[in-house]
Formats: C-alpha cells, sequence, structure tokens
C-alpha cells in the first residue's frame, strides 16, 4: 500500500514555533511499514508544508494530533475522506475522545498503535477482520460507533524498530537529532497524560543498543525525548557509562527530574560527573511551582529544597538549565506566581517557560475541572500553554494571563540576555528565542484579540459556583435590585 502520515502543525505563536522537531510516533510507524513492503511517506508541518498531491494519491492516510493541533487534523482527515481515502487517527487527544474524531475520520487507533495499526493495514488488504483488532475505533455497518477492547501496552519494546527519519519530508533539519528509548512514567502529575497513554510501566532500549544506534545515527547534537531520562537511575547509570565506554562524544540533551541530582540534602556527585562526562550540555526540568502547596497539589513528589540543591549542583558541573513551569493551579495566586517567577531568576535557571494549566482530555485535573464548570471554552487552538482557557480558583483567567506574560517579561530582560556568557552560542539562540517570545507573544493580532475578549469576558462574570454555574455580572445586579 501507498501510506502517507501527517504531523499537522499547531496555530499561532507558540513556544515551539522556533523549533525544527517532529514527534516519534509517525517515524516509528513508518518504520514497521516499510519492513512490511508498503511505501510511506511522513509530512510534519513544523518541517515542510503537506503535498496535497502526493497524500490524495494514497491508498492510506494516517494522522497523529495533539489537543492543540486537533482542529487542523480535523480539517485535514475531512478532506482526505472526502477523496475517498481511509483515515486512520492516533495520539493523545483522539485516544480519549474516539467519538468526537470519528465524525471526520475512518478509524482511531487508541493508545500505543503499532500493533493495531500493522493489523488495521493487513484487513484493508483483505486479511482478518475489524472486529478482532484490539485498540481500534470504528464505525460498524449501522453507523454505530464501535470501541474494541483495550489492547495491552507492549511487554517491551525490544521488538521495535528504530523511527526512521529519512521517511520525513525535511527530516534532515531537525535538529538536534531526536532518540526516544523508553516508555511509561512511574509518576502521578494531575495535569499530564503520559501515564495515560503510556502505562506506569516504564519499558527501556538496553543500553548497549541505544549507544549501538547513536553511533550509526552520526548525529552532531542529541536530544533525548524520553520523558524522564532517570526514570530507572540504574538505567541511567548504565546508558551514560556505555556512552563514556564507547566514546560517543557526542553533545546531548535530556529531561529529567530535578531531585535525580539532589535528594534530600544530599547531592548525587558521581551521577553528574556521568552526564557531564558522557556529554550532556543541557537538561529540561519539570519544577512546575515554587509554591509547595503547588507542588502537592500536582502529586509532583519533589520539594523547593531538592529544586534549589539541584539548580545549584547542575550549575556547578555547568550543564545548562531550562526550566518548565505550569501556571494556574488551585493554591496558586498572582503573588505566588511572581515568586515561582523570582525563583527562576535567583536560582540561575538558563533559560526557562511558563505555560498556563491546560485541561488535556483523559485526566485527573480536566475532568476535576469539568465537573465544576471551569473550563470557559472548547476551542482547542487554544489549548497550547499561552491561552488560559480555565477558571482558577484564586483570580480571573484574565489575572492568570497576566501572570503568565508578566513571569516571561521577569525572567527574559535584555541585560540577562546581554550578559550571556558568548562561550555558549548554542544557548544564546535559546535565550534569544525566550526573550522574542516573551515580548512578541501579546502583540500577534490573534492574541491581542484573545485577550482583549478574555478581560471582557471577566468583567461580565463570576467565578463558577459550586455546582459549575457561571452567573453574568448584570443578571445578578439585576436579582439583588
Amino acid at each position: 500500500m501507498r501510506i502517507t502520515l501527517i504531523e499537522p502543525a499547531a496555530p499561532g505563536f507558540h513556544v515551539y514555533s522556533f523549533v525544527k522537531q517532529i514527534r516519534m510516533g509517525l517515524p516509528l510507524l513508518g518504520a514497521l511499514m516499510t519492513a512490511r513492503g508498503h511505501e510511506v511517506r511522513i509530512y510534519a508541518e513544523s518541517l515542510s508544508e503537506v503535498d496535497w498531491d502526493d497524500v490524495l494519491g494514497s491508498d492510506l492516510v494516517g494522522i497523529s494530533t495533539t489537543t492543540s493541533t486537533v482542529i487542523r487534523a480535523y480539517r485535514y482527515a475531512q478532506k482526505i475522506r472526502d477523496a475517498g481515502i481511509p483515515v486512520v487517527m492516533g495520539g493523545p487527544h483522539v485516544t480519549f475522545l474516539a467519538d468526537e474524531a470519528m465524525d471526520f475520520c475512518d478509524f482511531v487507533v487508541r493508545n500505543e498503535g503499532e500493533e493495531t495499526l500493522v493489523e488495521l493495514v493487513e484487513y484493508l488488504q483483505g486479511r482478518g477482520s475489524l472486529e478482532d483488532i484490539l485498540g481500534l475505533t470504528y464505525r460498524a455497518a449501522n453507523g454505530d460507533v464501535v470501541h474494541n477492547a483495550a489492547r495491552p501496552l507492549l511487554d517491551s519494546l525490544t521488538e521495535l524498530p528504530w523511527p526512521d527519519m529519512s521517511l520525513v519530508v525535511n527530516g534532515d533539519k531537525v535538529s538536534p537529532s531526536p532518540i526516544l528509548a523508553s516508555r511509561g512514567c512511574p509518576y502521578g502529575c494531575e495535569f499530564c497524560s503520559v501515564v495515560l497513554m503510556f502505562g506506569r510501566r516504564v519499558r527501556t532500549v538496553e543500553a548497549a543498543e541505544i549507544v549501538k544506534h547513536v553511533k550509526q545515527m552520526k548525529p552532531r547534537k542529541l536530544f533525548f525525548y524520553d520523558d524522564n531520562f532517570f526514570i530507572s537511575k540504574r538505567r541511567g547509570r548504565d546508558l551514560l557509562t556505555e556512552m563514556i565506554k564507547q566514546r560517543l562524544d557526542v553533545p546531548f540533551f535530556a529531561q529529567i527530574r530535578v531531585d535525580s541530582v539532589y535528594k534530600n540534602g544530599r547531592k548525587d556527585t558521581e551521577l553528574l560527573d556521568l552526564l557531564w562526562n558522557a556529554g550532556c550540555r543541557i537538561v529540561y526540568l519539570g519544577l512546575e511551582s515554587s509554591n509547595p502547596e503547588t507542588l502537592k497539589e500536582y502529586h509532583k513528589e519533589s520539594s523547593i529544597d531538592d529544586m534549589a540543591g539541584g539548580l545549584e549542583a547542575l550549575h556547578e558541573r555547568g550543564i545548562k538549565t531550562h526550566g518548565m513551569f505550569v501556571f494556574g493551579a488551585d493554591s496558586d495566586t498572582p503573588e505566588s506566581l511572581h515568586k515561582t517567577a523570582e525563583f527562576a531568576v535567583c536560582y540561575g535557571l538558563n533559560s526557562a517557560q511558563f505555560l498556563v494549566l491546560t485541561p488535556l482530555p483523559g485526566t485527573r485535573q480536566t475532568a476535576q475541572l469539568e465537573a465544576e464548570g471551569r473550563i470557559i471554552t472548547k476551542n482547542y487552538s487554544l489549548y497550547d500553554g499561552h491561552h488560559v482557557v480555565h477558571w482558577p480558583k484564586q483570580m480571573t483567567p484574565y489575572e492568570l494571563q497576566e501572570a503568565t506574560l508578566s513571569a516571561h517579561k521577569h525572567f527574559y530582560t535584555a541585560r540577562r540576555i546581554l550578559n550571556l556568557k558568548p562561550k555558549t552560542p548554542m544557548y544564546h539562540k535559546h535565550q534569544l528565542e525566550g526573550y522574542l517570545m516573551s515580548r512578541a507573544w501579546e502583540h500577534v493580532r490573534e492574541n491581542r484579540e484573545y485577550l482583549r475578549e478574555l478581560k471582557e469576558y471577566c468583567d461580565s462574570q463570576y467565578p463558577p459556583t459550586p455546582t459549575g454555574h457561571v452567573f453574568r455580572k448584570a443578571d445578578f445586579e439585576t436579582v439583588t435590585q
């Protein structure tokens, strides 16, 4: 079969506007399909425009989507289905809202999609039956939507091929080179859908296989996409040791928890040395907040002392730090959010992003906000972490939006950019992008209109009641008169 896979871009100006990256799902599925003799082309809109003549010549089109890209994805799916080509969709948004997605596509692959897609393609070639494909959603002959039983998560990643970036149009533009070597997460952050998609049991690729693959890639720089590089410290140590032993000598970046290197007053010097000697130069840290109550609310399982000690330890070892914060918890106030921005400055983060809590489908956080009537829009194009789409408990949505914008401006000052040492040009680009985002976002026409409409909405409404009802201020004043 001739199969085309598409990853739509998120609309507007956002934190990833400067990033040339692609998620690893489609290159992995593409590798599975080509190994079975199919012809595969992958379009990621962050890298290239979609060639619609090519797409509409396909036998099957797959679209992978997140919540912020789903409106565009649905539009594409409808266009392709109208041309008589079967469309299958996957990704976190449609996994949890499969009924919604079925208004636009023919099939939904839920959760991990490798085995499900293989069996679906076999069905389209005349083998097997839809009823037997676990993890698949489709329409029965009578038009009813059918959700087959969930497919158990893979026991191991060993049998999967490595993602094939050569199938991606302009895949050579991706920098740093991506690699994904684990799935799953044992933690339970309230706002995160990773566990719901990939489970709590962590599955990994063996260190020797990772190093072998990196040698074949021959990257200039490497970025581990793993949600937590140290999901197991033993596994992390083994991988770092193997990288040093094999003399990879490739600068790499990774996402870690800050308490991996500093916990309960103890610095893990050995681990820090391994990180540095293996080539780690930047770590991305999900810090979320400097408010202890917010960390508790998010089930973050880390402390402010761990954060402060970990940042100091990383800086001493020369590893750059990028902090990621989530604003809008029930325990947040304008004052606590300002203190979090001040924390990022005082503890020397090299760069930071302050994004608003976003009610992603499937999460416990979203279920609570929906039950309390606090989600103020279902315009999924706004679900990008830059737009407030829920009513927080201790401020208005507009006050939360203002606090988020102010945090970026407080962190990214001209003095901070000018004082950056010239010996780190790679990170200079990172900081300049942050500075541009902090100054330019609210001047984009669509964002100006959104800010105006949000302010007008907050000026005319009272916060939701415990029953979830939102009173207009004008109606309330009429009743009391």
